[in-house]
């Protein structure tokens, strides 16, 4: 089942008209980023309840999926990764399909062989650990049960 409540659109315009075009299209409009496919993820907000969708690169295998929890390689977590902390139910559009997942941090061999296919997908990963101390979340999004 999506996620359900209040939407509140990223206070970054680019962010919100992105994940406007992409929704009302299935990801005919808005479905890449430098010709680089993304999907659309959707948490709640940790502190508001709020619905938030956040527009990030496709990392798929096999009908599982994996975000990467880089902000450009800034010293900080993204928010989307901290409200998927606080609740791993989470929603997933890749093109006109939505589907309810889990999600789940990942570590160690699993770890690695997510960050070589989102280094694949999106070049630019490999550059952003190297501007920030933290080592970048890789999270798995599986089908919920």
């Amino acid at each position: 089942m999506a996620i359900q409540g209040e939407y509140e659109p990223s206070p970054w315009e680019f962010v919100a008209d992105q994940v406007a075009r992409y929704e009302a299209t299935g990801g005919v409009e808005g479905g890449t980023l430098e010709d680089k496919p993304v999907i659309i993820l959707t948490t709640k907000g940790r502190h508001s309840g709020k619905v938030r969708k956040t527009p990030l690169m496709r990392v798929e295998d096999n009908g599982t999926y994996a975000v990467i929890a880089s902000m450009g390689g800034a010293p900080k977590h993204p928010v989307w990764y901290l409200n998927l902390i606080a609740s791993s139910e989470v929603t997933l559009q890749d093109g006109a399909n939505v589907y309810t997942m889990a999600a789940r941090d990942v570590s160690g061999d699993e770890r690695t062989r997510w960050w070589t296919l989102a280094v694949d997908a999106w070049p630019a990963y490999a550059e952003y650990q190297t501007k920030t101390d933290r080592q970048i979340p890789v999270v798995v999004l599986e089908p919920a049960s």
